[in-house]
């Protein structure tokens, strides 16, 4: 599938650059039948933790979606000046650790569609990521299957892929281990990328946007560095949201754990496969994104709606306006936005199409 551009919104024009493109948002303003309908399998499961699920129905209507986004995803995209976000369920909610195979297969499968129908009513505003019916122990042969759906059936883009759907015990293989290799496999084949995103934490010593995301940007990408994946799929590619954890931090630290055990240097090692997105709710910490990172690892991203809505009281403005830091970023010239705001996008999410 796609993606054309489609006309920017005036503030774009004036500034020179063309489509704005936010490539980490979640459906977090979903009506309530969908939170309904979870409860409703987790009340099962309370009662048989081995029950089978059945995917029944969720009726939820097209006005319903409509309301849910107006007054929010929608409204902000007008307000801050973005055209398009790459749009997949509410990644807290995934609950990869929840129930059973079956479980996650019918959950992953509703939230999926839902986003579906939300590409279908705003087709210039949104396009899907899928969330993965992944579930503790169990092999990725759903998964795969679903990724492939979402790609062929709905024109979905990409996917995001937990590597702890334990929800913070930690006790799937890292990335490096072949199990994850059928789906690097489907990935390849179908030219999309994953965003590494775990889930809520159901481990007490984590908390869930706080420690856990960021604590997983930075072990994905301490697995990747220390696996073969990039040499065994060299086209693959990973964006690490969340501006990497802590990875752009300490990229002396990694450089030199690289050189120590004797690995290929980053540049040589990861970064034409791993990309890091803008999700970091600070003027500094965005300045130090964009002056250590490669340029063209950078993506555009705010994920709006998100793990942190308030304003910033040093600032007056919102904590997840992040295009108002990159426009801020002293050193960086047009051509360093256009390919943040859009370029690197549609390089690494390939099917959006490239202008």
């Amino acid at each position: 599938m796609l993606f054309e551009t489609h006309t920017s919104n005036l503030r774009n024009i004036e500034t020179g650059i063309g489509m704005i493109i936010d490539c980490h948002g979640h459906y977090t303003t979903a009506p309530p039948e969908l939170g309904r309908y979870r409860e409703q399998q987790k009340a099962e499961l309370e009662k048989d933790p081995d029950h089978e699920a059945i995917k029944g129905v969720i009726n939820i209507s097209d006005d319903q979606i409509r309301e849910s986004l107006e007054g929010a995803q929608l409204k902000l995209q007008r307000e801050r000046g973005t055209d398009l976000t790459i749009f997949s369920p509410r990644a807290s909610w995934m609950g990869h650790h929840i129930g059973n195979e079956s479980t996650s297969k019918y959950w992953t499968e509703h939230c999926n569609e839902l986003i579906y129908r939300i590409t279908q009513l705003y087709p210039e505003n949104f396009i899907g990521v899928a969330q993965l019916p992944q579930s503790p122990d169990a092999g990725l042969e759903t998964s795969v299957a679903e990724l492939e759906r979402c790609v062929n059936e709905f024109g979905f883009v990409g996917c995001n892929l937990s590597p702890d759907p334990s929800g913070g015990y930690w006790t799937s293989p890292p990335l490096g281990d072949r199990y994850w290799y059928p789906m690097y496999e489907k990935m390849v084949e179908l030219d999309v990328p994953a965003m590494i995103h775990v889930s809520a934490a159901c481990n007490p010593a984590f908390h869930t946007t706080g420690s856990h995301y960021l604590g997983a940007d930075t072990t994905a990408f301490m697995q990747l560095m220390t696996s073969d994946v990039t040499r065994d799929f060299p086209t693959i590619k990973f964006v690490i949201p969340h501006g990497g954890g802590a990875v752009p931090y300490h990229w002396g630290r990694f450089r030199g754990l690289a050189d120590m055990m004797g690995r290929p240097p980053l540049d040589e090692l990861l970064m034409d496969n791993v990309y890091f997105d803008t999700c970091v709710y600070h003027q500094a910490g965005i300045d130090l994104l964009l002056d250590v990172i490669p340029l063209k690892n950078i993506l555009f991203a705010s994920e709006m709606v998100g793990a942190v809505r308030g304003i910033d009281p040093e600032t007056g403005h919102y904590f997840d306006d992040t295009r108002r830091y990159i426009d801020n970023h002293e050193n960086l010239s047009a051509a360093g936005r256009q390919a943040i705001f859009e370029d690197n996008t549609r390089r690494v999410y390939s099917r959006l199409g490239v202008d």
